[in-house]
């Protein structure tokens, strides 16, 4: 049995690394840009750090800013029709997980224009290649930049959809550290344990494999030991290792899936608006608790390769409540105290979220399986 690998072309790293946005374009023969981007991004000027590049090549470009932190169906075709307005022919994405999961939907239904976002959750089938798309990441979580996934709220579901296809994959990634640089702390803090669910998820998921492991694994190293002084201290150093590290886990994670601790975080996103990154956090501990039965084995790896050498030799409930506590605490350590009952869920409402999990692209992959039942006692424990 074969297995598959796909990662993106192109990345630079680094601070400063955008200022190869306008070789790489001049270089691909690109001559109208379209950037993807949010109204929040513009206003604090990091947009313009990126579109500056542009002016000062004498590149033509256009703004689209007009999506939401959970990007939505409507977002995507109103960027669609401002792309072919523009008669656009590279785009470039500016922005966290919203703008370049928006971007890549444009990206796509450009170049299919005979299929509609609806029908690309899940496993997509596209015929062709995405229109060529260059993403430049804000925030050190989501790896939008690298991964064959996007996510797009359909509104009049309430449902996150989770497209997977390699035909969305970004042609060129420029991770700059000073993009992530203006993050405030709760956005550092918030992408940055999203970033470490992909990369736990993506470490116990049942499809893992010996290529993921290596990413995975050196992912969490670099976040249990950057993520605290990127965000308290805003060190630039460790805001650079965190960008990479949200890159190296997303080079596993989009090859070979995630869990149930999505499977949940995408329905607070889709229902109540959650921040996805706040919503992983809040989730990751109780959900490992309740994997550990399938994967305290993979968390006695992890601890060892964490500093918790003697975890070689603790009893599995040992190894699972110290994995739980050491997630615990750096979630505390960059100041997350949130619970699910601050997202605005309320009891209930735990067997609609249930139902949608259950239908959620990202649950096959969980290492232990799981029920409406379950899914329903993870919310409560989660409040």
């Amino acid at each position: 049995m074969s297995t598959k690998f796909v990662l993106n072309e192109t990345s630079y790293f680094g601070k400063g690394a955008r200022e190869e946005l306008s070789v790489e374009i001049n270089k691909r023969g690109f001559k109208k840009v379209l950037v993807v981007t949010d109204k929040a991004l513009l206003e604090v000027g990091v947009t313009g750090k990126v579109t500056n590049v542009l002016e000062n090549a004498g590149i033509e470009y256009t703004v689209f800013s007009d999506l939401k932190a959970n990007p939505t169906i409507t977002n995507v075709l109103d960027g669609v029709k401002v792309c072919k307005e523009f008669n656009a022919d590279v785009i470039v994405a500016v922005g966290g997980g919203s703008a370049i999961d928006t971007a890549k939907g444009i990206s796509i239904l450009m170049t299919n224009p005979d299929r509609d976002l609806v029908s690309l959750n899940g496993a997509s089938n596209t015929v062709n290649k995405g229109m060529p798309l260059i993403a430049l990441p804000t925030t050190a979580g989501t790896a939008a930049e690298v991964t064959i996934n996007y996510v797009i709220t359909d509104e009049e579901r309430k449902i996150k959809m989770v497209c997977v296809d390699p035909n969305d994959i970004p042609i060129l990634a420029i991770v700059d550290s000073e993009l992530m640089a203006s993050m405030p702390k709760s956005l550092a803090a918030y992408t940055g344990m999203d970033a470490l669910t992909h990369a736990i998820e993506g470490y116990i998921t049942k499809g893992h494999n010996i290529m993921s492991d290596m990413f995975h694994m050196q992912a969490i190293k670099l976040i249990f030991e950057y993520l605290p002084a990127a965000v308290n201290e805003k060190d630039e150093h460790a805001i650079e290792m965190m960008g990479y590290a949200q890159y190296i886990a997303g080079m596993g994670f989009s090859n070979v899936g995630l869990g149930i601790v999505h499977s949940m975080a995408h329905q607070l996103g889709a229902v109540y608006d959650t921040p996805h990154g706040m919503a992983n956090a809040i989730l990751l501990p109780t959900v490992m608790r309740f994997n550990g039965e399938a994967s305290w084995e993979r968390f006695r790896d992890i601890l060892v390769e964490i500093g918790r050498p003697d975890a070689a030799h603790l009893s599995k409930q040992d190894v699972i409540n110290t994995f739980v506590w050491k997630i615990s605490e750096l979630s505390k350590a960059v100041g997350i105290t949130q619970t699910v009952k601050d997202t605005g869920c309320k009891e209930e409402d735990f067997g609609m979220l249930a139902d949608k999990a259950m239908e959620d692209p990202c649950k096959p992959g969980n290492p232990r399986e799981v029920s409406k039942e379950d899914f329903i006692e993870l919310f409560r424990q989660a409040m």
